[in-house]
């Protein structure tokens, strides 16, 4: 029998959204092809020979090439690239936006130069209090205007060393669905972040308040009326990779297996249950590969007996970053983390 190819899984064709098929994470790396994408606008056209980075600075604002960055020290990060309306779908009542299942995160390798390398030569003021960071997507937001996606970071995380302008993923150069020529690469954050077909970055002093900062990509009413936090660090998640959702399983030894991630601090233990979550048993847990990618589980189930299974996970850390024991709603459908489940039938 011929395996079927994997294939993204669309979603949207207009703007284009696609999710990674779940069975793809089980690489170290998932393939450029099965990278989930995520816009907001159509993808913008960018002639590399004409593109540059513009760098508002004040008195010492400049510009610089791909070339020119190219030549700056490089660095290479393997991280999770997470959406943060990852899960959306079975949140209830669904909230508004692109219906995620559970295919919004990849796992990549991101190769270019720390964003602070760019600055080297600059003394930043003491007034500088966040980064600005203009990508070239733009177009209407709820049906009026022409937005473009702006984003800005605190001071402290934009000039860390692991926050990167990066221009291959997986060894490659980047293709237009993933940012080409240039994105912002923020290691531990959702990938709203991490801003695609980079444009501009600017110093600021004052915090930014544009649309897709303090409009959007915040969690509303999570935990109660009127409540509005800022969507950042990717929350603690697990998945079950295998089996898979609607699967036939014959009796007897059953290995699941699956990952587990979070940007919020190192995870300890993996917990599954076979039963829907009223009973949980340790997985095994695996040591991460790299400083932001994932750690992989798996665990041994003996299926001795006939019937539909609700196969559940979920990861707990040693520094508060355990997932809740239920889905956490919010009116946008950011960061939902409760447990992963799968229904199977053992026959």
């Amino acid at each position: 029998m011929t395996k079927k190819k994997l294939s993204l899984i669309p979603l949207s064709e207009n703007p284009y959204n696609a999710e990674t098929p779940l069975s793809a994470l089980r690489y170290d790396l998932t393939p450029i092809n099965l990278a989930y994408v995520r816009n907001h606008f159509d993808v913008p056209t960018i002639d590399k020979s004409e593109w540059s980075l513009e760098v508002a600075a004040g008195t010492n604002s400049f510009s610089i090439s791909l070339t020119e960055l190219q030549m700056l020290p490089t660095q290479t990060l393997t991280i999770v690239l997470e959406c943060a309306g990852n899960g959306r779908k079975s949140m209830n009542p669904v909230p508004e936006g692109t219906a995620w299942e559970y295919g919004a995160i990849s796992i990549v390798e991101f190769t270019g130069t720390a964003l602070r390398n760019i600055f080297s030569d600059l003394e930043i003021s003491k007034f500088i209090v966040e980064v600005g960071f203009h990508g070239a997507d733009r177009g209407k937001v709820n049906g009026k205007g022409n937005e473009s996606f702006i984003r800005s970071l605190p001071i402290d995380v934009a000039l860390d060393s692991n926050t990167i302008l990066a221009w291959e993923m997986n060894g490659q150069a980047l293709t237009p669905d993933h940012g080409f020529p240039l994105r912002l690469v923020v290691p531990n954050w959702y990938a709203m972040a991490s801003i695609k077909w980079l444009e501009k970055v600017e110093l600021l002093t004052e915090p930014y308040k544009g649309y897709f900062q303090y409009d959007d990509y915040v969690y509303v009413d999570e935990q109660g009326p009127n409540q509005s936090d800022p969507v950042r660090h990717i929350r603690t998640r697990s998945l079950i990779i295998s089996p898979s959702e609607g699967q036939a399983l014959n009796k007897g030894e059953v290995k699941m297996a699956g990952i587990a991630w979070s940007g919020e601090g190192p995870l300890t233990q993996v917990e599954v249950s076979v039963d829907g979550g009223r009973i949980w048993s340790e997985a095994d847990l695996e040591p991460k590969k790299s400083q932001y990618g994932v750690y992989h589980w798996s665990y041994t189930w003996q299926a001795d007996e006939q019937g539909e299974y609700t196969l559940a996970t979920r990861a707990k850390g040693s520094a508060g970053n355990s997932q809740p024991s239920i889905q956490i709603w919010n009116r946008k459908g950011y960061g939902n983390n409760g447990p992963h489940e799968v229904v199977v039938t053992v026959t």
